[in-house]
Order: C-alpha cells, then sequence, then structure tokens
C-alpha cells in the first residue's frame, strides 16, 4: 500500500485537519502517518481553543512515523500553528520526499493558526505549495492579480504554486498551477452549489497521494482536484 506522512493538526469537529486527511488518504488506496502538530477545539462554527504540540514532539513523531517501513513516498503538510513548530519539521524531514505545503493561516470557522512569515524553508522545500486566494495574497505580500502574486511566491523561492480557485467566482472553479519554468496549467472543474470545510486539506492530500503514486506533479493537481470534485458532488 502506497503511504504519506500527513502534519497537522486535529479538529475536534471532524471538519478538517488530519481527520479529512485520513478519510480522503483511505478513498484513494494510501495509508497515512500522522504527526500531531497542535490539538484544536472546534465546531463547525468557531474555533474554540488551540493546544500546540511542543516542537521537539512533533519533530520526533515525524523521525518515528520515518523509521516506521516502508517509508512514505511524499509527505503533507498542513496546520504548522508556530514557526518554531515549522523550523522543527524542517529538519526531521528527509531530503528527497516530494512535500506538499497547504499553507494554513486561519481555520475556515475564523481563528488564525500561523503567522505568514512562518514557514521559513518549508516553503522552498515544497514540491508544491497549495494557497487560496486569501492566503496567496498574504504569502506573497502583493497587492494584484493572481498571476503577480504566484510570481512573488515563486521568487521568494516556492518551487511550484497552485492557486486553488474555491473561493473564486464563475461557473468553473480553476486552480492554476505555476511554476518557473512552464505556462500556467489550468485545472477547472464545474462549480457545485456545496460549501464544504476541509476542501484545502483534501486536495492537498489527494495531490501528495498521487505523487507518492509516482504520478508527475501537473498529473497528481488533475487527480486531486478529480478527487475533491468527486467528494463535493456526494
Amino acid at each position: 500500500m502506497t503511504v504519506i506522512l500527513a502534519i497537522g493538526g486535529t479538529d475536534s469537529s471532524g471538519g478538517a485537519g488530519l481527520t479529512r486527511d485520513t478519510a480522503m488518504a483511505a478513498e484513494l488506496g494510501t495509508a497515512v502517518r500522522p504527526v500531531v502538530t497542535a490539538v484544536t477545539v472546534q465546531t463547525n462554527e468557531t474555533v474554540l481553543d488551540v493546544h500546540p504540540c511542543p516542537p521537539r514532539r512533533v519533530a520526533d513523531q515525524a523521525r518515528a512515523a520515518l523509521a516506521t517501513p516502508p517509508l512514505p513516498g511524499a509527505v503533507k503538510i498542513g496546520m504548522l500553528g508556530s514557526a518554531a513548530v515549522a523550523k522543527a519539521v524542517d529538519a526531521a524531514l528527509p531530503a528527497g520526499l516530494p512535500i506538499v505545503l497547504d499553507p494554513v493561516l486561519k481555520a475556515s470557522s475564523g481563528g488564525t493558526l500561523m503567522e505568514a512569515d512562518g514557514f521559513g524553508a518549508l516553503l522552498r522545500r515544497a514540491a508544491l505549495v497549495t494557497p487560496n486566494l486569501a492566503e496567496l495574497e498574504v504569502l506573497s505580500g502583493v497587492l494584484g492579480s493572481p498571476e503577480a502574486q504566484a510570481a512573488a511566491l515563486l521568487a521568494l523561492g516556492a518551487r511550484a504554486v497552485l492557486v486553488k480557485g474555491g473561493h473564486g467566482t464563475g461557473a468553473e472553479s480553476v486552480d492554476l498551477l505555476f511554476t518557473a519554468e512552464d505556462a500556467p496549467a489550468p485545472f477547472a472543474a464545474p462549480r457545485l452549489a456545496v460549501s464544504k470545510r476541509g476542501t484545502g486539506c483534501s486536495l492537498a492530500t489527494a495531490i501528495a497521494c498521487h505523487l507518492a503514486k509516482g504520478d508527475s506533479l501537473q498529473e497528481a493537481c488533475r487527480h486531486g482536484k478529480d478527487a475533491v470534485h468527486r467528494w463535493l458532488r456526494r
């Protein structure tokens, strides 16, 4: 069975975080090694409290998960909570594993979960960063088009950026993959009249699963988009 390492927070409502990572991975026939960065107390409407794990404990979890065979084929990173945890995760991860970084800054139900400048080297190590439109503006520090913002993020060292279109408008939800080498690659699906928490977690996890299976970055993004669309339709 394909295995991924999933690093993120728990969500007591079950709508996002490691619970959603595990559910999406299971749909794709992939096992999850979970690394808990924080325990959140939240409902679908609000974040009531956040209990961070000490950075050393997060790093120890990651090292133990990586020492358990078989070696995960990819890493999905969600909520980190602090720059100290991001630094600990960076130190614990070996070179060579593709990393999908979902830059969680706020919970869908409200509440700040990470400062924009806290990702450090992980932003540059990731094979893919998957911001939504609001996260892209904050991370890039640019007021302008998504194209200009993605270019700014690439200039900061990101290797590839998938700008999620779920918060946009129009009949289709279009995600755009930006790299320094190629023209933007669009991934479109009909916009559905449904809103669910955990879509960002699900997309990043699905992409990580397909990277672990050996897909190219573009293939993984397309398959990930399709997997989330199937989930939303249900």
